[in-house]
């Protein structure tokens, strides 16, 4: 009896169709979502795209350069997600927005985000990416509608993970960097459920994890460092820094395969046991 693949019959719209959003009044912009095979909006989708209805607030020659959000409630695929974003400040360097989230039940992601222009300084990189991950795209496949993975390495406290988005995006560099948040949700929590005692050699999707445990991503944060494209083979190298009071902590770092250091991710994410 072979094992379903849960994203089978899973319908992908193409990525640049997901992050268009509808205007809808001043600074507030609608999207939609596919139906997930785990019945929640995938916290991805809603970090680009609020990150998305940010940047079409900003002048041209602004780029994004970090974020910071936080997840207030799972959003569902039966209705459009509203992005509502405030105008904090227009500076001469940089720029900064926030972005509530919202459905019908009230709020469900809260962003704060920064912009900056291109600046001639001095350019310095310490992290390195290490040459325990293979060449680009080898490891075991773990394909799922929009992304395309290749799990290179996997341990206690640490997932490295080739990763690109399976459509192509273009050259907008809004839409890699949003790419690029996309992406960055997906292996988090997976590193983190690694450092729990009862989890050792539970892999994602299996019952005996939501049996026993109720999990979710508490807040999300991105520091974008170099251009890179989204929709090519980038490494995301993640390590649990462990667990307390029901909460871990993971952080990442994203390479491309020449090993430009092009991001810094951090995620805290909920690991509550069952009490009842």
């Amino acid at each position: 009896m072979t094992e379903e693949n849960p994203f089978e019959n899973f319908e992908v719209p193409p990525f640049n169709e997901l992050m268009s959003l509808e205007p809808h009044g001043p600074d507030v912009y609608v999207g939609t979502s596919p139906h997930y095979p785990w019945g929640r909006v995938y916290g991805g989708q809603v970090v680009a795209q609020a990150l998305h209805a940010a940047a079409l607030t900003v002048e041209e020659g602004y780029h994004a350069h970090s974020l910071h959000s936080y997840f207030i409630r799972g959003g569902t695929s039966d209705e459009p997600i509203r992005f509502e974003v405030d105008r904090i400040r227009n500076g001469r360097s940089f720029v900064t927005r926030r972005v509530v989230a919202r459905q019908s039940d009230g709020a469900i992601f809260n962003l704060s985000c920064s912009f900056q222009i291109d600046e001639e300084q001095v350019d310095v990189q310490e992290s390195q990416l290490l040459d325990d991950v293979g060449e680009p795209g080898s490891g075991d496949s773990d394909d799922w509608g929009f992304m395309n993975q290749r799990i290179a390495l996997q341990e206690k406290g640490r997932t490295a993970t080739w990763m690109k988005v399976a459509d192509t995006i273009g050259d907008s560099r809004i839409l890699q960097s949003c790419g690029l948040a996309f992406a960055s949700d997906e292996m988090p929590m997976s590193t983190i459920r690694r450092s729990h005692p009862l989890l050792e050699g539970v892999e994602r999707g299996d019952p005996a994890y939501y049996e026993t445990f109720i999990g979710a991503s508490l807040d999300h944060a991105i520091w974008f460092h170099r251009q890179a494209k989204a929709d090519d083979w980038l490494l995301y190298d993640f390590r649990s820094h462990g667990l307390t009071g029901g909460r871990g902590l993971a952080t990442g770092e994203i390479f491309t395969p020449d090993g430009l250091h092009v991001a810094t991710v951090v995620q805290e994410g909920l690991f509550r046991q069952r009490t009842r």
